[in-house]
């Protein structure tokens, strides 16, 4: 019986969320959300058992902000913190969130940075108050749905614990890496990118990139390569990819099987965690 084609053209896969096979799926938390007026995203959030503060949720933010004010209505600061000299917009540096809660969701030990970002500022006193923005350090710990019609955000605990992104940032810089370093991702980096064509009927993807020193160039994938399977499953779309990386932990390592010169051929891949 001949497998449907996916619709989706090209995609990166650079990363999953993380799942495990062999465990009894997670129970999904449902959070209200409030679409602004900006069309920004804001939660009801607390912050070591105290609040709850209104704050942006925003998926593209690679670190959380707390505001100054809440940094110490929470207790998030040391009592003898002091701010760094000429320190901007009430800016104190990092500080960790011993519980940070949306919901039913509660993740220990989030790193924050403690400032009053303008561009919250100015939100604030357009539309009320924001005490700040959610960001990677916590959302990366879930899959996430997100339901506009209803106003509602769906986490479903993913495993995943992400690494401290500034020091990690830092670490980076100072050690020189080059862009073969880790990225940013919320669990396995794969380094390929697949594509198919809406009217390609034929079994798998295509793969049209493989990255410079990735796990993929590492197992022998090779751009032109037709994956067949990926750790057993079928990879006929580009959204069967995703599925398939989505129970793979890093470090890993999994069979595919690829088409090259009219042959299968079967490799090993052991994906990498980002940070």
């Amino acid at each position: 019986m001949k497998r449907a084609a996916g619709l989706l053209g090209s995609l990166v896969l650079i990363l999953c969320l993380p799942a495990r096979a062999d465990q009894a799926a997670p129970k999904a938390i449902k959070v209200p959300i409030e679409v602004l007026k900006t069309k920004h995203l804001a939660i009801q959030v607390k912050i070591n058992g105290k609040g709850p503060y209104r704050m942006i949720f925003d998926t593209g933010a690679p670190v959380t902000l707390v505001s100054s004010k809440v940094a110490k209505d929470s207790e998030m600061l040391p009592k003898d913190a002091k701010a760094p000299p000429l320190a901007l917009f009430g800016a104190m540096g990092q500080f960790p969130i011993q519980t940070l809660e949306v919901g039913g969701a509660k993740a220990d030990k989030v790193p924050a940075m403690v400032m009053d970002h303008p561009a919250v500022t100015a939100l604030s006193q357009a539309l009320g108050p924001l005490e700040g923005i959610v960001g990677f350090p916590f959302f990366a710990r879930y899959t996430m749905t997100l339901d506009y019609e209803k106003q509602e955000l769906t986490l479903v605990p993913n495993g995943y614990e992400p690494a401290d992104i500034l020091q990690t940032l830092m670490a980076t810089i100072v050690g020189g890496k080059n862009a073969d370093a880790p990225v940013l991702a919320p669990a396995s980096v794969w380094g390929v990118v697949v594509q198919k064509d809406e009217k390609d009927e034929e079994a798998g993807v295509t793969i049209s990139q493989v990255r410079t020193g990735s796990a993929a160039a590492e197992a022998g994938l090779k751009t032109g390569d037709r994956l067949l399977t990926l750790d057993g499953r079928w990879t006929d779309s580009v959204l069967d990819c995703y599925v398939a990386t989505a129970v793979v932990k890093p470090g890993t390592a999994v069979p595919v099987v690829v088409r090259r010169d009219g042959k299968e051929v079967k490799l090993t891949v052991k994906p990498r965690r980002g940070f």
